[in-house]
């Protein structure tokens, strides 16, 4: 018997099959591109999207054949607010929104207006942003009416691929707290919210706890895909979330660091903060998969910086090393310089996350001389990615969130040299878990959560997550970088009007 993760990204869409030893048996992968219609727009092909989805599923199921058995369960992680319009036959009506997209954008005057933060955030646990669904959605209703009425569901991603494998139309807690339509208390869709944005609670997926039974694969896609007939479905969660459980971050006091697309640390706690705090730091609260307790999300768009760098920089590199089957990441990181950087960055290349979400600035490197090496700057961009996370680190124990460690997942995490980078900035130890692809590794441990096959996420994850190596802080660099963090702290407000109006 095994268990299939299936992790879809901003990006890209893996699916992976474990064995009940947290085994990896087979992985597949595809990657798609973002459209950008119109200045400011980016949205999914949801029916492409969709289609390699279902390649990699085909690929990992096929891969690990004979292996080990068959899959008995599979669950979804997904990217947050991204939703796409569906039909209940099954039929994809349009393409998904993406989080950083501008439409929706001109709503949030009004929703401040109609909710105030700090009532806002003791209904739903979020401070005010266009990243969610609800400005979408209603930029739909308005001006694609014939797409919103067409629509019988809008389903965020996780929901949307269970769904379309199958299982009724049900979303987690934690992904229907990334529309802004939540009701963290109550554990449902807010009326009061449904009422502003004038949205039909009809359309919008059943609620549920992750890891709960919602359907079977359907037997026309699992012959199409290779799967068992009948293998069940658990009810995946939010990517982040996801992470946390495929790295063993399921307690309070520990966090995720996700080094991705978005470099994201996802903190663990066990009630709800302190409102007034969260809205200052900019700090969101939402259900975790693991039952009884919550996160929050501190993020930056750190893998597509160094996705830029590496493409304008490196772009020759970049080429030769896919011929030569090499990794440019690693050798473009083994060209960084010991000790602090020369060079200061400010990592606002794309629209920030927490604590003030600007969309409307733009990065800036400090420190640029003829003799500066493209190793330098790189090392500076990693720096400035992490102390932007540390900057919101630092309040967490205000508002009652203390982190202690944390595990670091994703692409990025392969790097040693990032790594220890993280820990001398952060302070604090940061461990690498053996299977970095936490997505994945997550879903699959909470369909075996939702299967039976533990009777809790703390058996699931002492027999899944198998710890690598960990990096301590250094004591001497990171007293060494405390200078560079103080200049850091300061280049955002000293410049913010001028970088606002390039």
């Amino acid at each position: 018997m095994t268990l299939l993760g299936i992790d879809v990204g901003t990006s890209g869409c893996k699916s992976a099959v474990f064995s009940e030893r947290g085994d990896l048996l087979s992985v597949a992968y595809e990657e798609y591109d973002m459209e950008r219609p119109h200045p400011g727009w980016a949205q999914l092909d949801s029916v492409d999207v969709w289609e390699k989805i279902k390649g990699t599923i085909r690929g990992a199921v096929a891969a690990a054949a004979g292996k080990a058995g068959p899959v008995k369960a599979l669950a979804v992680s997904s990217m947050g607010e991204a939703v796409v319009p569906v039909t209940r036959d099954r039929r994809i009506l349009g393409p998904s929104i993406l989080n950083f997209d501008v439409r929706g954008a001109r709503y949030l005057p009004a929703l401040a207006d109609a909710l105030p933060d700090a009532e806002l955030y003791r209904l739903n646990g979020n401070t005010l942003g266009n990243h969610y669904s609800l400005p979408k959605l209603k930029w739909i209703k308005e001006n694609q009416p014939d797409l919103y009425e067409s629509a019988d569901y809008l389903l965020h991603w996780a929901g949307f691929v269970s769904f379309m494998l199958g299982a009724d139309p049900v979303l987690d807690y934690a992904l229907a707290n990334r529309s802004l339509l939540f009701d963290v208390d109550e554990q449902d869709w807010s009326d009061r919210l449904l009422a502003w944005g004038e949205l039909d609670r009809a359309k919008l997926p059943a609620l549920c706890q992750a890891g709960t039974l919602v359907g079977q694969v359907a037997p026309a896609v699992a012959d199409e895909l290779g799967l068992p007939a009948g293998a069940l479905i658990a009810m995946g969660t939010h990517d982040q979330c996801a992470n946390a459980v495929g790295c063993g971050a399921i307690t309070a006091g520990r966090a995720m660091y996700g080094m991705g697309t978005f470099v994201c640390l996802t903190p663990v706690f066990d009630q709800r903060p302190d409102p007034a705090r969260m809205i200052s730091l900019g700090l969101n609260t939402e259900h975790h998969a693991v039952p009884g307790s919550y996160v929050s999300f501190i993020f930056n768009h750190g893998g597509s910086v160094l996705k830029w760098y590496r493409d304008t920089f490196a772009s020759l590199d970049r080429k030769a090393a896919a011929r030569e089957g090499r990794d440019i990441y690693a050798e473009l990181i083994a060209e960084m310089p010991s000790g602090v950087s020369s060079i200061l960055a400010l990592p606002h290349f794309a629209p920030t996350g927490p604590p003030e979400f600007v969309d409307d600035s733009s990065g800036v490197l400090i420190g640029l001389k003829l003799a500066t090496a493209r190793g330098d700057i790189l090392k500076g961009l990693l720096e400035g990615i992490t102390m932007y996370e540390r900057e919101v680190l630092d309040g967490l124990p205000a508002a009652g969130i203390p982190v202690d460690s944390c595990r670091a997942v994703g692409g990025g995490s392969k790097s040693d040299a990032w790594l220890q980078l993280t820990a001398d900035i952060f302070g604090i130890p940061v461990v690498r878990p053996a299977v970095t692809e936490a997505g994945v590794l997550g879903a699959a441990t909470i369909a075996g959560v939702g299967a039976g096959v533990w009777p809790s996420y703390g058996e699931a994850v002492e027999q899944m997550v198998t710890l690598d190596r960990t990096f301590e802080p250094r004591p001497a660099v990171h007293a060494d970088y405390e200078p560079q963090y103080e200049k850091y702290r300061q280049i955002w407000p000293l410049m913010k009007g001028y970088l606002r109006s390039l």
